[in-house]
């Protein structure tokens, strides 16, 4: 008899439900969406690494492309080197200025009345002469015609009064004879010639006024003339002060308008007054002594002109003299008021040894420039610097005509380096 066996009890199957119908297991919900977060940093974070490994990778082609061109010179080091040269150096005297005007000059009318015509543009350039504007002239024409009138009547008199003194002395003529023959008394005689005596005193007095008269004409003549503004010099004329139409008065303190002169022009400047002697001492010799307007950074020359003279006292305040400069100003490149720098040319420095002032270099020693040697090496040379002009040094000591000395890369160099020149196009041995 076989012995019965366990027997299971069936399983449960599931039946097969669509997914919308399948159960869901809470205790186990699967991955989160924050895990494809840390993924992405992941990623990221390989990226970035690659990205630097990259550039390091081109950093060390870069350096050693560099070292194997540093190689083929020889370990050189790349300058630009100029040779010391002999030369004429001039000496300048430096001051700030100030551009004034030559003349400057207020128009005015001299006679009073009503301002009835402006005939200039304001800025224009005016010549001497140039009419400005016109007064009202009526009143000053009546005057003169007053004038005549008195001047006619004047004359008139004079004649009447010398045609009775013709009269009066042919009538004392005769009464002479008469008295001789004892026909009138001599009273008559006398009185006869004291008449006369009268008609030249009226004579007198009529050319007394005959001459006021001609003054007033002259007077009235004058006035008419300057009803008519003119320009008194040439120059550039300002801003009007006064229309047409308003009345002008030869009291007025600011006139019609103001004109500069501007050609020549002067500049105003000043030096310390140590260096007053030196200037005092070439004018004594009658040496015309060359000046130069530069712009306020000194870097472009706006006129060329000569010294005019010297202040005749030092202001104490500063210790400085003031110079006066004429400058022909045909471009009129200065402009009143306008601030400059001026250099005085004093003297002119005679077969100098001058190089690049970038080429002077400054330690603890003193001065001193890199010195190219003919074997290609550098070496430190001490130097005393004189004048110094427009970005060049003249050499008192230690250098000689045809020195080579380094003006670019010195910052890179010691005492006995190996070094390039180099020019525009590139290192050269």
């Amino acid at each position: 008899m076989k012995t019965p066996s366990t027997i299971e009890p069936p399983q449960k199957q599931e039946p097969n439900l669509p997914l919308p119908y399948q159960q869901i297991d809470l205790d186990n919900p699967g991955p989160s969406k924050n895990h494809w977060v840390i993924w992405l940093i992941v990623f990221g974070l390989i990226g970035y690494g690659c990205y630097r490994l990259y550039l390091f990778e081109g950093a060390k082609e870069q350096t050693a492309s560099a070292h194997k061109g540093m190689m083929k010179m020889g370990g050189a080091v790349p300058v630009a080197a100029v040779a010391a040269r002999s030369g004429d150096l001039p000496v300048y005297l430096e001051g700030l200025g100030t551009v004034t005007a030559f003349n400057t000059v207020t128009v005015k009318s001299r006679v009073d009345g009503q301002l009835t015509e402006v005939t200039f543009k304001e800025g224009q350039f005016v010549h001497k002469g140039d009419l400005l504007g016109v007064v009202d002239s009526r009143p000053y024409q009546v005057a003169l015609d007053q004038a005549n009138g008195t001047m006619a009547q004047a004359k008139g008199n004079l004649a009447k009064d010398e045609a009775a003194l013709r009269d009066a002395q042919a009538n004392y003529v005769r009464d002479q004879e008469l008295f001789k023959d004892q026909i009138i008394a001599k009273q008559q005689m006398d009185t006869q010639l004291a008449t006369a005596d009268g008609i030249k005193g009226s004579i007198q007095a009529d050319q007394a006024t005959i001459e006021a008269a001609q003054a007033s004409i002259d007077a009235a003549k004058l006035n008419l003339v300057y009803t008519r503004i003119t320009a008194p010099i040439s120059g550039r004329i300002g801003l009007r002060q006064l229309d047409a139409g308003n009345m002008i008065h030869a009291a007025d303190a600011n006139g019609l308008a103001v004109i500069t002169q501007l050609q020549p022009i002067a500049v105003l400047f000043t030096i310390p007054e140590d260096q007053l002697q030196s200037v005092l001492k070439k004018l004594q010799q009658g040496i015309t002594l060359k000046a130069d307007a530069y712009d306020r950074d000194e870097k472009r020359k706006l006129a060329s002109g000569n010294l005019l003279t010297v202040d005749n006292q030092i202001d104490q305040t500063t210790g400085t003299s003031k110079l006066k400069a004429v400058f022909p100003n045909e471009d009129y490149a200065l402009f009143p008021n306008q601030f400059v720098n001026v250099r005085l040319a004093l003297d002119t420095k005679k077969n100098a040894i001058i190089v690049p002032a970038v080429a002077i270099q400054r330690g603890p020693m003193g001065t001193f420039v890199y010195l190219v040697q003919s074997d290609k090496t550098v070496t430190v040379r001490a130097v005393k610097t004189g004048l110094s002009i427009e970005n060049n040094v003249a050499i008192e000591d230690g250098l000689q005509p045809g020195d080579l000395v380094v003006v670019d890369g010195a910052e890179k160099l010691a005492e006995g380096m190996k070094v390039a020149l180099r020019d525009s196009k590139g290192p050269k041995e």
